[in-house]
């Protein structure tokens, strides 16, 4: 290889680097990628597996209500969340802004990034144990103080959802920033809401992350980490 060409694919490698550290810069990990240490949950569901936080159902161990396994760090605000999940089979979530329903059982409420195997649902923001449905994938919703939603379309729901990886990982961003809410899945926004019903409303909450009742499923996720936004 020329030296010429040499120097420049080292530059540019450095280049890349770096620029990947920046957009990394304020973030801080929230799993340790060993053990369930810093989050609670139900451990007949909830493990650490292949370094990946993992919730698992089988025929013989069903789950007949959702439970999700609760981070202990806070109740973040404005934040900017990054994960990385894979699903396989039934339906997940990631809960932010929400609140612990019944402590015994895990039962959380509150605003969820959704995640489903099925092309229904994934990228959706979905108010567990609330007002049900906000945003559809590839919406822009606006709800109203009144609780009246409008909805305009700024892309396609299929053409987002091919941008979505079957059975396999794939990145989910979550920024909440006052009443304004967006949910990205692979660097693509999946939808996009601005809730003005201030009385029902969340500025902030607990996170957690979603083990759906119903058939066998497995999800898995990794690479947490949280940015605070000012």
């Amino acid at each position: 290889m020329p030296r010429l060409l040499a120097a420049s694919l080292f530059a540019l490698s450095l280049f890349v680097c770096a620029a990947r550290g920046a957009d990394e810069e304020g973030f801080k990990s929230i799993f340790n990628g060993k053990d369930l240490t810093g989050w609670r949950g139900d451990t007949k569901f909830w493990s650490v597996q292949d370094g990946a936080l993992t919730a698992k159902t089988t025929r013989e161990n069903p789950l007949t209500y959702n439970t999700f396994l609760i981070w202990e760090g806070g109740q973040p605000g404005d934040f900017e969340l990054r994960a990385k999940y894979k699903i396989v089979g039934g339906n997940s979530g990631i809960q932010y802004r929400s609140k612990v329903i019944d402590e015994a059982k895990f039962v959380v409420g509150g605003y969820q990034g959704d995640i489903d195997s099925t092309p229904r649902y994934s990228g959706i923001l979905y108010e567990e144990r609330a007002r049900g449905i906000l945003a559809e994938r590839g919406t822009k919703a606006t709800v109203g103080a009144d609780g009246k939603k409008e909805a305009a379309t700024f892309a396609d729901k299929d053409e987002l959802q091919a941008k979505i990886k079957k059975e396999d990982w794939n990145d989910y961003t979550i920024i909440a920033k006052g009443n304004h809410l967006q949910h990205f899945i692979n660097g693509t926004l999946m939808s996009e809401t601005i809730d003005n019903q201030k009385d029902k409303a969340a500025t902030t909450g607990i996170l957690a992350l979603q083990a759906h009742a119903g058939p066998p499923m497995t999800v898995q996720f990794k690479d947490l980490r949280i940015k605070e936004l000012k």
